[in-house]
């Protein structure tokens, strides 16, 4: 069955498979590409997506999810160090190669700010790493999966808080706002963030000395390995579906670095078969 070709998203991952194509050469150095070559390759990343996922096909509930654990847990493993570089990628702002989007400010800054500064950009863990104690460690520490980059004051604002809605605008990430328990991310990445936190309630299932990270319907989780607010993820994934930076985010990662993909973002009605 060829899920991808009938059904809406469908389309939208065979539009960023498609900006993953290298621009033609200088001009009159190169033919630009015939318009059934950009045909076949959306047709071979959906052949490809289709084969990524044959063994959830037709599963819900329980069962949907242990297949896709079982599918996505096999993936190449980034160095925390190697975070670096790889969010240079993965993070490219589509109108310029410079620069990175900083996940919560939405902000296009230059790669080369990385690191510690106030004004620099730092590696954010969406899945706070308190949650479950697993740090930095390669596994959970370093999945790109839910990494971004973010203004280092910024992500020390929303700390290891859960997702929520409400409280006080967050300086330097218009239409975030924050309070003592919760972070509201910015409307354009609510469903971003909703399914990189899934995501990691399928992909990290108590193996390989990882902690058995669970979504649940509370904040204040603190350093247990759950994150919440489930319900209102779960709305978030609808209210703002996947769009092209997302799912060319999730075929860079599974083309040049993980080999893995967020099923959540190819298929995000799996999200309420599941939940």
């Amino acid at each position: 069955m060829r899920l991808f070709r009938h059904t809406p998203w469908a389309a939208g991952l065979a539009a960023a498979a498609l900006l993953l194509v290298p621009a033609t050469a200088s001009a009159g150095s190169q033919r630009p590409a015939a318009p059934h070559a950009d045909a076949a390759a959306a047709a071979t990343t959906a052949a490809t997506v289709d084969e990524y996922y044959a063994t959830a096909e037709g599963k819900t509930g329980a069962a949907l999810k242990t297949a896709l654990h079982n599918i996505i847990k096999n993936q190449s493993k980034v160095t925390y160090d190697g975070v670096w570089n790889a969010l240079k990628v993965t993070d490219q702002d589509p109108a310029n190669p410079n620069n990175v989007i900083l996940v919560y400010s939405g902000r296009s800054q230059s790669k080369s700010t990385n690191g510690g500064g106030v004004n620099d950009w730092n590696r954010e863990h969406v899945w706070a790493k308190s949650h479950g104690d697993f740090g930095t460690v390669t596994g959970p520490g370093t999945d790109l999966h839910h990494l971004r980059p973010e203004d280092v004051t910024v992500n020390s604002t929303r700390g290891n808080k859960d997702f929520d809605m409400g409280g006080s605008p967050v300086s330097e990430a218009p239409g975030s706002y924050t309070d003592a328990d919760s972070f509201e991310p910015r409307d354009a990445v609510k469903g971003d963030v909703a399914r990189m936190l899934l995501y990691m309630a399928v992909r990290y299932e108590g193996e390989d000395g990882f902690p058995n990270l669970e979504m649940n319907d509370r904040v204040n989780n603190g350093t247990a390995p759950y994150f919440g607010r489930l319900s209102l993820l779960k709305q978030w994934n609808q209210q703002d579906p996947p769009d092209a930076f997302e799912q060319r985010r999730n075929q860079v990662i599974f083309d040049t670095f993980q080999h893995n993909r967020n099923p959540f973002i190819d298929h995000p009605e799996w999200v309420n078969s599941i939940w």
